[in-house]
């Protein structure tokens, strides 16, 4: 037998080295090399690897170069086609990723039945589930299930030749941490195992054309488990997310390659799996209260689609027990804390021995700057007692000295909220077109912090 050596791998950039560090020297991550034993030597392994036939490839000139076989296969999810950029591309790796029970495998399982609709046979394989468990959810779900083949199985060389007798036209494996090699010494779920099975099956996807759908893991700090180099392999790489405690969820795209990058898709999930929100704008303000202080609606950027969204603040004094506390959900905290300064510094605005609650509705997180106005006009309502005006909607970036900065594509956050009656805004002034082609719609530019309160708070003339 081979003799056992010991690497350290780190989690995160799937670099090793002989020696334990606190740091990897690689990427810099903190705590991430993890202890691994492997065959010293020629690195023989238990079981053979699967012989592979190496077909030459001649290089084309890019004129003689077809893409008949590149023919999208569009879902009746719309979508999930947006995030795609389009549909599915035959030949195609996406990972999908996101936290344990957000419904990664109650959306891929429905997009497998619609692949199977379309392009049968599918293959689904799942190292966590048994085929009567995800048989019960198909039937919540109300699948037919026609043309779509389960196989519950961890090796990848069973799976490969489960693929070589059905030949499926699509692949999802569930999920790509559980899945292991008999010719790596490591354990399932480790750097080199999800390494190794990646490689192969994105080999799989180029050669036979055949899309192959990964779920994968995310860890603590949620990134997605398993080395960086995983994300190179594939083709698109996405993303769910959303608010456990709130029914919506959001499918946005963090790599394509056969489209644009950073489209985002929203869904509710509900008990026959995931819905399509055709109007997420008005989901998300559909349980607004107008004439409240410390509310705010906003226009968000997610992609190429403009969101509106409610913004929350609640100014409460602290009553002498202990410092004041500043909590954020939705946004981020360090991006609260400098509002909060700002305020204080330029407008005079007494938030030292004051608590500051700020909540984004519905369970988005946003992280352009374009909340920055909001935010602060939701903290002076609420420390204030004066409602915003309910029937406007403001944007805009707020700088260190108080001014209010441009952003991108005001025509189209504006067109979205005269979609939903908003008849006037507050925008910053840099960047209004001046040939704005939006009806119904009032837009204002300002330059301060004060100027923006002194249009949205009746009544008030600070600033």
């Amino acid at each position: 037998m081979a003799k056992q050596r010991t690497l350290f791998v780190c989690d995160d950039c799937g670099v090793s080295s002989p020696r334990w560090a606190g740091q990897c020297g690689s990427c810099g991550a903190w705590n991430a090399l993890k202890e691994m034993r492997v065959a010293s030597g020629s690195g023989a392994a238990s079981r053979p690897e699967r012989a592979v036939v190496i077909q030459r490839q001649r290089a084309l000139p890019l004129a003689d170069v077809t893409t008949a076989d590149l023919d999208r296969v569009v879902l009746p999810l719309v979508e999930i086609n947006r995030v795609l950029g389009g549909g599915v591309v035959p030949g195609g790796v996406v990972l999908l990723g996101g936290e344990p029970g957000i419904g990664k495998s109650t959306l891929i399982l429905q997009a497998a039945d619609m692949l199977a609709q379309r392009t049968p046979p599918v293959l689904y394989v799942s190292g966590e589930e048994s085929p009567q468990q995800i048989k019960v959810r198909a039937e919540r779900l109300g699948l037919s299930g026609a043309g779509l083949h389960l196989l519950s199985e961890t090796n990848l060389d069973a799976i490969l030749d489960e693929v070589d007798r059905l030949e499926p036209r699509a692949l999802i494996i569930d999920s790509i941490q559980t899945v292991h090699l008999d010719s790596v010494t490591s354990a399932a779920g480790s750097v080199t195992q999800v390494r190794e099975c990646g490689s192969r099956l994105a080999r799989l996807a180029k050669t036979r054309h055949t899309p192959v759908f990964l779920i994968g893991h995310v860890t603590k700090s949620g990134d997605l488990a398993g080395p960086r180099v995983l994300e190179h392999m594939v083709d698109i790489v996405l993303q769910l997310e959303g608010d456990r405690h709130h029914s919506y969820r959001l499918l946005r795209g963090i790599k394509n390659r056969f489209g644009s990058t950073h489209e985002v898709g929203v869904f509710e999930m509900r008990g026959k799996g995931m819905i399509e929100v055709p109007n997420p704008s008005a989901a998300f303000l559909a349980e607004r209260l107008s004439g409240v202080p410390g509310s705010a609606v906003t226009v968000t950027l997610e992609g190429t689609r403009p969101l509106l969204v409610e913004v929350q603040a609640l100014v409460s004094p602290t009553g002498g027990q202990g410092p004041p506390r500043r909590m954020a959900n939705g946004i981020d905290l360090n991006r609260l804390l400098l509002l909060a300064a700002v305020l204080t510094r330029r407008l005079g605005l007494p938030l030292g021995n004051h608590d500051i609650f700020v909540n984004v509705v519905g369970g988005l997180r946003v992280g352009e700057p374009s909340i920055d106005l909001a935010v602060a006009l939701a903290i002076v309502s609420s420390a204030r007692g004066q409602a915003i005006d309910a029937e406007h909607v403001v944007f805009g970036e707020v700088g260190l000295s108080g001014e209010v900065r441009s952003v991108g594509h005001v025509e189209r956050r504006l067109a979205e909220a005269a979609k939903l009656g908003f008849p006037r805004a507050v925008v910053p002034e840099i960047g209004l077109p001046k040939d704005m082609d939006v009806r119904d719609m009032q837009a204002r530019g300002v330059r301060t912090l004060g100027q923006a309160i002194d249009a949205v708070l009746a009544g008030d003339a600070s600033g």
